[in-house]
């Protein structure tokens, strides 16, 4: 991500989590992701099943009020603060805050909106010498995890968010300078945090070995989720602008799809790069475009309102799959493994719930079965006006280029 004055290369941005996949080549998959929810402090984020952070990364607060129209719940990074008075406009809009510990911001120890410190950002990418004089090395893993061990110190009641770079899901990121394809590294640099993210936005992205593969953004999850044990919670960041692709912009629909590639891979939270630098910078970039905006409410309204189902346990027996076509592109076979159409589910409050979305720009197909469910059932499309019939737990549905479907099926 990037500072309000300090503008890296763009490309030094987001992705998070588990995908358990069992015969993709036969098209036949039983698929979860289960993070640990941010648990086990005393002045951490809100542990109620129907908090899910949805935040924007270092915002001015005077915009928090049309942040929270959209759903956003958290801020992520103050500019020269935190000051009393952002601390204040945020505490009267219900945000939530994390930002670096430093002698300031400890003067607002005592804050119920304080919910986590962060490390500064991005330490896995090479780190500018400053004066024109180049890049060096990144910054070492075992200064983050002595940085970590300092924040706790001073104050164990709260998480400590660690957000890495692109390197987290493109082995070739040549941002690290030294250590590119290194990816050994990041299990090093993850016993420095609680919690766990990163930024790729391949949306807008200039490299074509990344740019439209939205999948990358599952990747890293699903990377940062392996790399932790499965035992930190994974959140990622969103890109909502062209950033600094004067000719590129994510449509609505693409991030719908990385929000909900995030949530099935593992993630358990979001932050929204809302910047734009290209043709002219827009802090707010996100609230000057009212068509995204209204889809970036949207897509935060749905997440908040299935947060107890996405944050409940996994159905017991894995629900499963098979696609048409029956596996995924070699490349996207070859990081995630898995298929054409990913898939998590969830049981909750006298229903199954599938939460699916199709992983590349290109049509398919899925088949589900959901074992014990027998006789006919309706299966509500959730937010699409529509129903299908399963029989005998099984129904098939036909996805466009990355589109999400969310499925509730109800016991009788």
């Amino acid at each position: 991500m990037k500072c309000r004055n300090a503008l890296r290369t763009w490309q030094t941005l987001p992705l998070v989590a588990l995908l358990l996949v069992s015969t993709p080549k036969f098209g036949v998959a039983a698929v979860s992701a289960d993070a640990p929810a941010a648990t086990g402090w005393k002045n951490g984020p809100d542990t109620d099943p129907h908090f899910f952070p949805i935040a924007v990364w270092l915002q001015d607060p005077k915009n928090a009020a049309r942040y929270r129209e959209l759903g956003i719940n958290t801020y992520v990074a103050l500019w020269q603060g935190p000051t009393q008075s952002q601390i204040d406009l945020l505490k009267q809009h219900g945000m939530k805050l994390i930002c670096e510990q430093s002698d300031k911001s400890l003067k607002f120890i005592d804050e119920k909106l304080l919910i986590a410190w962060m490390h500064g950002d991005e330490p896995d990418n090479a780190q500018s010498l400053g004066d024109g004089k180049g890049y060096g090395p990144p910054v070492p893993a075992e200064n983050i995890v002595a940085d970590y061990r300092r924040i706790r110190q001073r104050d164990p009641s709260r998480p400590v968010i660690l957000n890495l770079g692109q390197g987290v899901a493109w082995d070739g990121w040549y941002g690290r300078g030294m250590r590119t394809n290194h990816p050994e590294d990041y299990a090093k640099y993850l016993d420095g945090c609680d919690i766990a993210s990163f930024d790729i936005y391949p949306a807008v992205h200039f490299r074509p070995e990344i740019a439209g593969k939205l999948w990358y953004v599952a990747y890293g999850v699903n990377r940062l989720v392996k790399w932790t044990n499965h035992k930190k919670p994974i959140w990622n960041c969103i890109e909502c602008t062209r950033i600094s692709n004067p000719d590129v912009k994510p449509t609505p629909e693409q991030v719908k799809a990385e929000v909900w590639m995030a949530i099935i891979h593992g993630s358990r939270g979001l932050i929204y790069f809302c910047h734009q630098f290209e043709p002219k910078f827009i802090e707010a970039g996100l609230l000057a475009d009212e068509d995204m905006s209204r889809a970036v409410k949207a897509v935060n309204a749905q997440v908040l309102e299935l947060a107890p189902v996405i944050n409940s346990d996994p159905v017991g027996q894995p629900v499963e799959i098979h696609c048409e076509p029956p596996k995924a592109s070699d490349q996207l076979e070859k990081t995630l493994g898995g298929l054409p159409v990913a898939l998590m589910a969830r049981r909750h409050g006298g229903a199954c719930y599938l939460f699916t979305v199709a992983m590349e720009d290109r049509a398919a197909r899925a088949e589900f079965t959901i074992p014990g469910l027998k006789g006919e059932h309706p299966v509500e499309v959730i937010g699409e006006g529509r129903s299908i019939t399963s029989k005998d737990g099984r129904f098939s549905d036909d996805y466009s280029p990355c589109a999400v479907h969310l499925y509730r099926v109800r016991d009788r």
